[in-house]
């Protein structure tokens, strides 16, 4: 059986720690969108409210025939 040394655990270790280094950034970037959407979709949310009160003051103030 092949002798397990250090040398040769480093190197598929450290494999391991760039994908890490990897997965982890691309997490922060989808945490970041996310934090993003989750704002536009608040400022959408808050746009057609404001239409919808609009609509309603229009209907109120229109006599109906």
């Amino acid at each position: 059986m092949a002798e397990v040394t250090l040398d040769r655990l480093l190197a598929p270790i450290e494999r391991v720690r760039e994908c890490q280094v990897r997965v982890e950034l691309k997490l922060d970037r989808i945490v970041d969108d996310l934090g993003d959407l989750k704002l536009r979709t608040t400022n959408a949310e808050e746009g057609l409210a404001g239409v919808n009160r609009r609509l309603d003051r229009i209907d109120t103030s229109t006599p109906s025939h």
